[in-house]
């Protein structure tokens, strides 16, 4: 038998668990939802070995979706670590058999806290499922492994039953890609949803600006001194006029204009695209994108020049 061969059993077995999983699913996977979603403290998940992996994920999954939650090893919880499930918690146990001794160890004490209990078994009869509030059965009939031994198929189900309780609880919570953000400080999406103009600009002595009185030399002066590649062309209120860039440049030069004897403003961009500096860093990048441009000036409501910000900026801050 090809490598493939076993990768296409393997496929068809736990497509057709995934399957019959889906098309039994009953009342007790709302009631658990709802446990999970009146639930005052955490979710505590629980689980054992190959069990204890996917319960570790699925701990994850709520807490990244809006559901405080946290794994606790089993074998740590008998010997002392059972105190951080608290009253207010809802506890998951997952165990295959549910007989795992490390687990239903757990239970009597579980019990007398008087916390809510959601058992993910593929075991109805079994101590773990017995004890549970609610019992969900992955119903796994045979594993992936061709000894029928390596748990393969049995924690797939689990980690996709674990998916869905994490997703139906993030829908009817109303979570949103903010909030999922606040919960992704490092990550792309956080930067990208988080991250404002204001967090990143060039501000105050780093801003290039010059009065609209200034000559083309000046300005070239004021944009070699800051680096921006572009100064703000201001009038005596401070407003801005204009901007004055490389690309200004360029352009009078094959105009043969005489830029050392005339005013920034007869070779500006009048009118120049701004951004405010509330507004998102992905904003600043969406912007520059549609107009090509490589940079931006900050303004406030009167249209004063608070800051600046350049695409490269943009790319050290990680947005792009």
């Amino acid at each position: 038998m090809s490598f493939l061969q076993t990768a296409n059993k393997v496929f068809e077995n736990e497509i057709a668990a995934l399957t019959r999983l889906q098309d039994r699913l009953d009342e007790k996977f709302n009631q658990a939802c709802e446990l999970m979603l009146h639930c005052e403290g955490k979710v505590v998940v629980c689980g054992m070995g190959k069990s204890g992996h996917i319960g570790n994920k699925i701990a994850a999954t709520l807490a990244s979706t809006g559901t405080p939650s946290f794994f606790m090893h089993p074998g740590e919880a008998n010997h002392g670590d059972l105190g951080m499930l608290a009253s207010g918690d809802v506890f998951i146990g997952i165990s295959n058999s549910g007989e795992t001794q490390e687990l239903t160890s757990l239970l009597p004490v579980i019990k007398r806290k008087g916390i809510p209990t959601i058992a993910i078994t593929n075991n109805d009869a079994s101590s773990l499922a017995k004890h549970a509030d609610v019992a969900l059965n992955i119903q796994v009939t045979k594993e992936a492994c061709s000894l029928g031994l390596a748990p393969t198929t049995s924690t797939t189900s689990t980690l996709v039953l674990g998916d869905a309780l994490a997703v139906a609880l993030l829908e009817a919570k109303g979570f949103t890609a903010d909030d999922f953000a606040l919960s992704h400080p490092g990550g792309s999406l956080g930067k990208r949803l988080l991250l404002t103009v204001d967090d990143i600009m060039a501000r105050d002595d780093e801003l290039p600006i010059v009065l609209e009185t200034a000559s083309v030399t000046e300005a070239l002066f004021e944009i070699s001194n800051k680096g921006l590649g572009m100064t703000g062309v201001v009038d005596a209120q401070q407003q801005l006029l204009g901007v004055f860039t490389d690309g200004d440049l360029r352009r009078a030069l094959d105009k043969h204009i005489d830029i050392h004897h005339s005013i920034v403003t007869e070779v500006m961009t009048k009118g120049s695209i701004t951004i405010e500096q509330h507004k998102l860093a992905v904003d600043a990048l969406n912007v520059m994108q549609q107009h090509k441009i490589n940079a931006l000036f900050v303004v406030d409501a009167d249209r004063h020049p608070v800051g600046a910000i350049k695409m490269h900026t943009l790319l050290k801050a990680g947005v792009v």
